[in-house]
C-alpha cells in the first residue's frame, strides 16, 4: 500500500533549526526537535512552532521549550521508546568543538559524548534512516596528548560507525561541500547516513547519491550548475551604499541602523530564492554593526592590503600589526570561506564592515522570512552557555544541504517501498499508531 502520510522526522541537537527547515522544505514533518540553548530554541519556536501553520506535530508529553537529549532521555524513555518504528528519520548535528579543525581539538572534550547521546536515542526510536552531520574533523584520528593525526582508522566517526552497525544500520560516511548544492560557502561537512539493514533491496552508499544529486538539485532551485554561487550573488542586494539608513526597528540597545530593504533591479536567481514569499516586508537581523572611527579605518586598510577569499597571511598581517589569524575579505565571485561563530571573521568585499546577521544567514542559505531571535552577540564567559543569533546561524546546517539529504532519502525510501511490494506483496514496514504522538 502506498504511504500518503509526509515522511516524519527527529531532530536532536537542533539549534536554531537549518536541518528541520531543509527537511521540512523537501516535504518532511517534523515530530519534535531537541536543542538545550533557550535562544537557539526561541528562533526554532518562533518559525516552525508559533507560525501560522506548525510544521510539527508536537507531542503532548513533551513541554516546548529547550533542553537536553539527556533530559529527554531520563524524563521520557517510556515515551520516546513508544515512537519506535514510527519513526522515518533522526537527524543531528552533535556539538562539533570537541573534532573541529577550527579550534583546539580535545579528545576528552565533555561535548563529544552528546553524540553517545544520540546514539542511545537511535537505539531506542529505530528510525528507518538517520543522519549524523559534523564538521571534517570529525574524521581525524585522536592522537597522543590530544594532538590529532590525518588518519581514517581510530577516529571517532569510525567508533560512531562500527556503533550504528551493530544497531543494525548500513553506514554510508563521507565529505561533502555545502557549495555544491547550491549554498554561496565552502562549508566541508562530514556526513554518516544511515539505513536500517532489515530491508530488502541493494545497499546503496547514500553519500555518494547525495553528491550525485547536486546538479539535479541546483537545477531544481534555479541555480548556477557550471560554477558556485559567489558572495555578491547572495548579498549583494544587501549592501548599504547609497541606501537610506534607518534607525534599528527591533527592541535593544539604541544608537544602530539598518538599511532600507529593497528590491533589487536585476536580482540574481539566488537573491530570488532567498527573497522568495517577502514582498515589501524586511526580513529582521539586518542590524549594522556600530565601528568606531579607526576600527572603520583599520577594515579599509585591511581591504587594501589583503587578497579577498583567503585568509591574511603572515607578511600581510605584519604589514597591519594584526594578530587575528582567521579574518578574510569575501570575494565578490567567489563562495564564502566557512561561515562561523564570530561575527569579525569575514569582512564584506566592497564595504569596511563586518557582515549582518541576515547577510550570514543569507551564506549559509536561510531564507529572508527565516527570523532570528535573541540577543546578537555575546562574549567572555558567557560564550560557553548563550547563543546568539550571530552563533546560531554559524552552528547551523545550510537549509539547502538538508533539503537535498531530505529529497534523496525521500526517493530511497519510495525505491525501497517498492522493491519490497514487487517481491512479496507487503509493505516495507509497518508504521505504529499515530495516537503514540499524541
Amino acid at each position: 500500500m502506498k504511504k500518503t502520510n509526509p515522511l516524519r522526522f527527529l531532530d536532536v541537537f537542533a539549534g536554531c533549526g537549518g536541518i528541520s527547515l531543509g527537511l521540512v522544505n523537501a516535504g518532511w514533518r517534523g515530530v519534535f526537535a531537541i536543542e538545550k540553548n533557550p535562544l537557539a530554541f526561541s528562533t526554532l519556536e518562533h518559525n516552525f512552532l508559533k507560525a501560522e501553520k506548525s510544521m510539527f506535530d508536537w507531542p503532548s508529553w513533551l513541554p516546548k521549550q529547550a533542553m537536553t537529549a539527556e533530559d529527554l532521555l531520563l524524563t521520557y524513555p517510556e515515551q520516546v521508546h513508544s515512537l519506535r518504528g514510527s519513526i522515518d528519520l533522526m537527524v543531528g548535528g552533535p556539538p562539533c568543538q570537541g573534532f573541529s579543525v577550527a579550534g583546539r581539538r580535545d579528545p576528552k572534550d565533555p561535548r563529544n559524548k552528546l553524540t553517545e547521546q544520540y546514539l542511545a536515542l537511535v537505539g531506542l526510536v529505530a528510525p528507518r534512516f538517520l543522519v549524523i552531520e559534523n564538521v571534517a574533523g570529525f574524521d581525524i584520528r585522536f592522537g597522543s596528548n590530544g594532538k590529532s593525526r590525518p588518519s581514517n582508522e581510530g577516529s571517532y566517526a569510525m567508533y560512531v560507525m562500527e556503533r550504528l552497525r551493530k544497531l543494525g544500520y548500513r553506514v554510508s560516511n563521507g565529505l561533502v561541500n555545502c557549495a555544491e548544492f547550491g549554498v554561496p560557502q565552502n562549508r566541508f561537512r562530514y556526513l554518516i547516513i544511515c539505513e536500517l539493514e532489515n530491508t530488502s533491496g541493494v545497499a546503496v552508499d547514500l553519500v555518494k547519491t547525495l553528491t550525485q544529486f547536486s546538479a539535479k538539485f541546483r537545477i531544481s532551485k534555479g541555480l548556477p550548475v557550471n560554477r558556485y554561487v559567489g558572495t555578491a550573488e547572495a548579498i549583494g542586494d544587501l549592501t548599504i551604499a547609497n541606501k537610506t539608513r534607518v534607525p534599528y526597528s527591533s527592541s535593544g540597545p539604541p544608537g544602530y541602523y539598518e538599511a532600507v530593504y529593497e528590491p533589487p533591479r536585476n536580482p540574481t536567481p539566488y537573491q530570488t530564492l532567498m527573497r522568495k514569499g517577502m514582498g515589501a516586508v524586511a526580513p529582521n537581523s539586518r542590524r549594522l554593526p556600530k565601528h568606531r572611527t579607526e576600527t572603520i579605518a583599520a577594515f579599509e586598510m585591511f581591504q587594501k592590503t589583503c587578497r579577498p577569499g583567503v585568509k591574511a597571511s603572515d607578511a600581510e598581517r605584519k604589514i597591519l600589526g594584526m594578530s587575528k589569524h582567521t579574518r578574510t575579505m569575501l570575494h565578490p565571485k567567489l563562495p564564502s570561506p566557512t561561515v562561523t561563530t564570530l561575527p569579525d571573521d569575514i569582512l564584506h568585499y566592497s564595504e569596511p564592515r563586518i557582515l549582518t546577521v541576515r547577510e550570514n544567514a543569507r551564506l549559509q542559505s536561510f531564507p529572508d522570512w527565516f527570523s532570528f531571535q535573541g540577543k546578537y552577540t555575546t562574549g567572555g564567559e558567557k560564550r560557553k552557555s548563550e547563543t546568539p543569533r550571530y552563533s546560531q546561524v554559524g552552528n547551523a546546517v545550510p537549509p539547502l544541504l538538508s533539503e537535498a539529504i531530505g529529497r534523496i532519502l525521500a526517493e530511497r525510501y519510495k525505491t525501497l517501498e517498492k522493491q519490497a511490494n514487487a517481491s512479496t506483496g507487503k509493505k516495507l514496514f509497518i508504521r505504529q499508531k499515530r495516537s503514540v504522538c499524541t
